[in-house]
């Protein structure tokens, strides 16, 4: 990555965000929260500069400067997804954790944060702006479509199939060949031995639905 990047999300997400752009010496411009009471405050030497909606800063994306999505809620997510690319024509970009482990033959889409001790092994696909966390695994050939969450520690084996907005919690095992709905939740520690339909909720081990 050759140009700085701009951080919207200046919570937790935003802290992480901070670790991996550091961890692979990107220069960071700075950071955007509409929190006000975090405006003027740093994280570590970033300055947050402002709100998600102030043009003044967000006119640079896309001529000078990236911009990467620091946040786990999926409809401000969405929101500042369709302002970036059209307004300012610029797709986030990825932040991948010096410390993770990505097989060359891996398909990443565009603003993921994959963060430190995550591995994804050989041709598995992972979608547009997706999350996953901690020491996450993603075994060969899985895929995971756009918006997916993965907790930290979870493991997502061979050929599984992850629907658009899923949420995988903490410490979760899928086991191979399943498919797991659009919009479906796992709570966390489940173990996953049966397909999950679309929007719904499973829990336990083995996992049903709740």
């Amino acid at each position: 990555m050759s140009n700085p990047v701009l951080i919207l999300g200046g919570k937790s997400l935003g802290k992480v965000a901070v670790d991996i752009f550091k961890s692979n010496n990107v220069l960071i411009y700075g950071i955007l929260d509409d929190d006000k009471n975090l405006h003027g405050k740093q994280i570590d030497d970033v300055s947050i500069l402002g709100s998600t909606d102030d043009t003044e800063v967000l006119k640079i994306i896309g001529k000078k400067c990236d911009a990467f999505i620091a946040s786990d809620d999926t409809k401000l997510k969405k929101s500042l997804v369709k302002i970036l690319t059209e307004d300012y024509k610029a797709m986030p970009v990825n932040g991948v954790h010096q410390k993770a482990n990505v097989s060359e033959s891996v398909i990443l889409h565009h603003g993921c944060m994959i963060n430190a001790g995550c591995h994804i092994g050989a041709y598995a696909e992972i979608g547009n702006h997706c999350l996953l966390n901690t020491g996450s695994i993603i075994e060969n050939e899985a895929y995971l479509s756009d918006f997916v969450q993965v907790g930290a520690g979870s493991v997502i084996n061979q050929g599984v199939k992850v629907g658009e907005g899923a949420f995988i919690g903490s410490g979760v095992t899928i086991i191979s060949g399943i498919t797991i709905g659009k919009n479906a939740r796992v709570g966390a520690g489940s173990v996953v031995i049966e397909n999950v339909k679309d929007g719904e909720t499973v829990f336990g081990n083995p996992a049903k639905s709740v």
